[in-house]
């Protein structure tokens, strides 16, 4: 008898919670829901995409329509692709003033069909730098001698190719790195023999001069180990810059430096000395918050300061293995020294959607440039952030083809890792040199590939996610068919994808968003309401990949647009749909007077209240995703108290509200 009554309360425990997790929300929240992510024991796996892409990706770049921007260099001798009759560019030699280039430097490489469309660069692309603007297009910039002040553009669809402007900044910008601001314009930093800064203007312009830097001044040396500087936009709106071993925080906008940090020990870490870098993934706030927001970042790996140098001996150093993380926003930060399990130069440090971090491609000796490594890094190294620090570093398995100086990686929207370049060569060449030029391109599946895994794959509902506008709260549906799924196994992060060249990804950012509400919309089916972030200073206006991840396993992403929101259609809107709210309720309820005094039949009563509140709710259900479908100054006020409108969207709905009720009111009267 007693083992039947504690069956039966298990039983009864059992579709307790199962009802919990359904009404919405789990009763229980944090509290007992806090599940540690799968374990897993796989170290990944690598597989041949392609052994022959076009071009050796010195410079790589996912767009939003699912391409592979790959591109090396104009001086690049003999391609495997060449350009069709009539596309050739210029190239006059000492020898032959109307000398035509006819190679294919850069292509469109579609990494699904493992195709690639040649594409015709004019200019020299060589050690260049880029990002993408908020309309997705790849704006590219810099490189070597004509290429060395222009600007490209790289607009998406099956015929375009680069629209070039080559007298856009006022000094050259060779090995520069290009940072996106937060109205979506772009400063390009550095660069050889350049201790300044300036932004990229619009098409057709030139910039009247550069804004000096004293900083790029201060840590040059014998063999400028400050180029490629890492630059980071911080959740306080400054940029984050770090060269050499030094880092400051620069208002650009006042042309002002408003922070030094404490030296970074270790020997150099840009260019040559090649390290890597990264803003560690952002906690974006909940609808309506708006205060201080930490932001830290990590930076790995590099070489002596004299490793250059050395090189040039044939003395090949050992590279680095230590990494310090630095929380940029605060006023006295200090470094926080790790210890990488392969010490390393010229590798990518990618953000996974995951949230952790991945370390791929490399070399263990030497520097960055022609011939100057040694050691193949060929294991790819997981970092995982929330985990205790001595088991933060996991080894993954290794790739059979070296990826040195001029290798690049990405990530992919099937969350696998795209690898490709590698030409430590002043060429294309196959054959009797130490590490071969290579044109291969691989993917690499990181443990979340795991086959014992895929049950727990999330997947996202691509119509359910529209466009995002800061500040706002937006639906999205997703897929799982987990047992006793709650809040907290579900994370939401959105990726900004970078653009990649000598070990770093410019641009790359990732937020982490506040889920505001969890809902059950059948078996295997769920709901969330998710906070955009507040401003471009969090996420700069663009195109992202937005992700679900359940305890460490992450869905395939989406792409969404990150925009302002769209205040004057709201309001119209809001209005719109309030006028009609207050005129067919008053015309509904003169409708049911009239009909109760003439003692008409109580279905014709029934029919008209049933018919004003299905307008109503049909109202409500059209505004929602353009003004939250308020109608109502007390619904308005609620929601801006309870952090889910901002005050001055607040304002103005209520304002056009009253418009709303007082218009009918008056139409109604005369």
């Amino acid at each position: 008898m007693a083992k039947a009554r504690h069956l039966v309360l298990r039983l009864a425990f059992l579709l307790f919670l199962v009802a919990s997790s359904a009404a919405g929300q789990s009763l229980f929240g944090d509290l007992f829901w806090q599940k540690p992510d799968f374990e897993t024991n796989y170290g990944g796996e690598w597989k041949l995409v392609t052994p022959n892409a076009g071009v050796s990706a010195m410079h790589l770049a996912i767009t939003r329509n699912n391409k592979a921007i790959m591109f090396d260099s104009t001086i690049m001798n003999v391609p495997p692709l060449q350009l069709p009759a009539g596309r050739c560019r210029s190239a006059p030699a000492k020898n032959n003033p109307n000398a035509l280039d006819c190679s294919v430097h850069a292509v469109e490489f579609d990494f699904e069909t493992a195709k690639s469309r040649p594409l015709r660069v004019l200019t020299d692309t060589w050690c260049s730098s880029g990002g993408f603007d908020a309309d997705g297009n790849l704006v590219q910039s810099g490189g070597f001698m004509d290429g060395a002040r222009a600007v490209r553009l790289y607009k998406l669809c099956d015929t375009c190719d680069w629209e070039e402007h080559p007298k856009s900044f006022s000094v050259d910008r060779w090995y520069a790195t290009q940072a996106t601001l937060p109205d979506g314009g772009f400063i390009t930093v550095g660069g050889r023999h350049q201790f300044s800064y300036e932004f990229i203007p619009k098409a057709g312009k030139t910039n009247p001069k550069a804004f000096r830097l004293q900083f790029l001044v201060d840590t040059t040396d014998n063999v400028e180990n400050n180029l490629y500087p890492f630059v980071h936009l911080s959740t306080d709106g400054n940029l984050f810059i770090f060269a050499n071993n030094r880092a400051i925080l620069l208002d650009y906008k006042n042309d002002k430096v408003v922070r030094k940090f404490p030296v970074l020990a270790g020997g150099s870490r840009n260019y040559p000395a090649s390290g890597m870098s990264a803003l560690l993934p952002i906690a974006s706030p909940a609808v309506g918050r708006n205060g201080p927001v930490p932001a830290e970042v990590i930076v790995c790996g590099g070489s002596t300061k004299d490793a250059f140098s050395k090189a040039e001996k044939g003395v090949f150093q050992p590279a680095e293995a230590s990494c310090g993380r630095l929380v940029i926003t605060d006023r006295n930060a200090k470094w926080k020294m790790e210890k990488m399990p392969i010490p390393r130069i010229m590798g990518d440090m990618l953000i996974l959607p995951t949230a952790d971090l991945l370390i791929i491609n490399g070399a263990k000796k030497g520097c960055s440039a022609w011939w100057f490594a040694r050691e193949p890094a060929l294991e790819p190294v997981l970092y995982r952030l929330s985990a205790p620090k001595k088991r933060r570093f996991q080894v993954l398995e290794g790739s059979n083809t070296p990826r040195m100086y001029h290798s690049s990686s990405a990530v992919l929207p099937d969350t696998s890792i795209l690898v490709s370049g590698s030409n430590p060569n002043d060429g294309y060449k196959y054959a009797k040199v130490m590490f071969r030029t290579e044109v291969s391109v691989e993917k690499f599946y990181p443990p979340y590939f795991d086959p014992l895994l895929v049950m727990h794959r999330p997947r996202i509902v691509e119509d359910s996610v529209r466009g995002i506008s800061y500040g706002q709260p937006f639906d999205m549906e997703f897929s799982l068919f987990d047992m006793l799924v709650v809040e907290t196994d579900i994370r939401v992060t959105l990726y900004a994808p970078p653009f990649t060249t000598h070990g770093f990804s410019m641009n790359q950012r990732m937020l982490v968003l506040n889920v505001e509400n969890f809902f059950v919309n059948g078996i295997g089916r769920y709901r969330l309401v998710v906070a955009a972030p507040p401003s471009g200073v969090f996420a700069p206006p663009g195109y992202y990949l937005l992700f679900v991840v359940n305890r460490g396993v992450p869905s395939y992403g989406v792409w969404v647009q990150l925009a302002e929101p769209d205040l004057l259609r709201s309001v119209v809107s809001e209005l719109l749909r309030t006028f009609l709210f207050v005129f067919v309720s008053v015309s509904a309820a003169a409708t049911v007077e009239k009909a109760a005094s003439e003692k008409e039949p109580i279905i014709g009563l029934v029919e008209t209240v049933a018919a004003q509140a299905m307008l109503e709710a049909m109202m409500t259900v059209v505004g929602l995703d353009v003004s939250a479908g308020h109608m109502n100054p007390v619904v308005a006020i609620g929601l801006a108290a309870g952090g889910r409108v901002m005050v001055v969207q607040c304002v103005v709905y209520v304002i056009v509200q009253l418009l709303g009720y007082a218009i009918p009111g008056v139409m109604i009267l005369s």
